[in-house]
């Protein structure tokens, strides 16, 4: 479809115009020859634009059509963008136009899938990392993939553990967003299950882009005991604090609110540990680990030295009392002030005597992170010259 340069404004409103009345379709004469816009012939339906091309074409000349949206489009963005027009002998061919536009949305459809593949590869790389390190592991990996492939607004993995013999099942929770295809991980809900028992609790805790909560950390904070965590607040200032779980209040969802114990209340637990007869105290290594496990809300095992023997008792951090709550190996509450009085008959009661052999010290199992053992390194002989 050639035009003369002096027709481009006057055919271009009629396209538009036709165009809102409901016509799909143009045809027109094609030959070297320009057209006017009396010799445009419109249709709503390309059988019938088909059947008129066939009917008006001869053996001299020959009729053809093309999209009027497309017609109207090229030739309005080649105003915009003059590179964009084509023009030969003095004519605008506006059917190359179109063609070429084509070609060019073609080339910008596939960079943008393209582009939306890599953008897909690094939103599922993303919440594949963010759902391991929230302690969930690898196993939901292949699921999550899927999910994302679906291009669903909204979708949920589903995710079971025992802790010890509590049975953990946990909903993570997924939604896309309104701007853009990127998916993000929002919030996951656990359920814990004692054993022997029918009753369950429910609580759901929230993605941030801080530190987030694991499901280990969860579950602790689940069976009443105390969290550490760096958290950030709104103005996206970073703050640590022990995290309780507030049974007496819930919210408007039904989830019981968290206590906070900034640093500023004073709650120090390697201040609190050194006043108990702990022999993992007296390396560092199982120290740093044992303390470790305590901020992470675990009921760790500890080797306390009482009347001269060691026993194998449980300890869990208290930061709302600030002190810390001991169990015997009956799982027996432990009264703070008999541990004080046995650490100070033990201290009174060691030994002056030196065997000179540095006693080795294995750490007791519990139901958190092991401490590790420390590596026996042989002590490399020094030659005198």
């Amino acid at each position: 479809m050639k035009i003369r340069k002096d027709d481009y404004q006057d055919i271009l409103e009629y396209l538009i115009k036709k165009r809102w009345e409901g016509e799909e379709f143009v045809a027109f004469l094609d030959s070297p020859s320009p057209v006017s816009k009396e010799e445009l012939f419109t249709f709503c339906e390309q059988y019938d634009v088909r059947e008129f091309c066939y009917e008006m074409s001869t053996d001299i000349d020959f009729y053809n059509f093309i999209s009027l949206r497309s017609a109207y489009k090229a030739m309005q963005e080649a105003i915009e963008n003059d590179k964009l027009l084509i023009e030969r002998d003095g004519l605008i061919d506006v059917s190359l136009m179109v063609a070429v536009r084509y070609e060019r949305l073609e080339k910008e459809q596939l960079n943008n899938n393209q582009n939306s593949e890599v953008m897909n590869q690094k939103n599922f790389e993303y919440l594949r990392d963010q759902v391991k390190y929230t302690g969930f592991g690898e196993g939901l990996e292949n699921d999550l993939k899927q999910k994302i492939q679906e291009g669903n607004p909204e979708f949920k993995l589903a995710y079971e553990t025992k802790y010890g013999n509590d049975s953990v099942n946990a909903t993570l929770n997924f939604s896309q967003s309104k701007q853009s295809d990127m998916y993000f991980f929002n919030s996951y809900q656990v359920n814990v299950q004692k054993e022997n028992s029918a009753e369950t609790m429910e609580q759901t805790f929230y993605i941030n882009k801080g530190n987030n909560i694991t499901l280990k950390e969860a579950y602790n904070l689940m069976e009443g005991r105390s969290v550490n965590k760096d958290l950030t607040n709104k103005e996206g200032q970073v703050y640590n604090a022990w995290v309780q779980m507030d049974f007496k209040q819930s919210d408007d969802n039904g989830n019981f609110k968290l206590k906070h114990y900034h640093e500023n209340y004073g709650y120090d637990l390697e201040a609190v540990l050194s006043k108990h007869p702990i022999r993992e105290l007296g390396n560092e290594e199982y120290k740093s680990n044992l303390m470790d496990s305590l901020k992470k809300g675990n009921l760790q095992s500890a080797t306390f030295q009482i009347n001269g023997a060691d026993q194998k008792q449980y300890i869990e951090a208290n930061p709302q009392f600030k002190t810390i709550n001991i169990y015997d190996s009956s799982m027996q509450r432990v009264d703070n002030r008999q541990s004080k009085k046995e650490q100070q008959s033990e201290g009174e009661g060691q030994s002056v005597k030196q065997d000179g052999k540095k006693e080795k010290q294995t750490p007791a199992e519990d139901d958190g992170p092991e401490i590790p053992k420390a590596s026996n390194k042989r002590k490399k002989r020094q030659s005198i010259n």
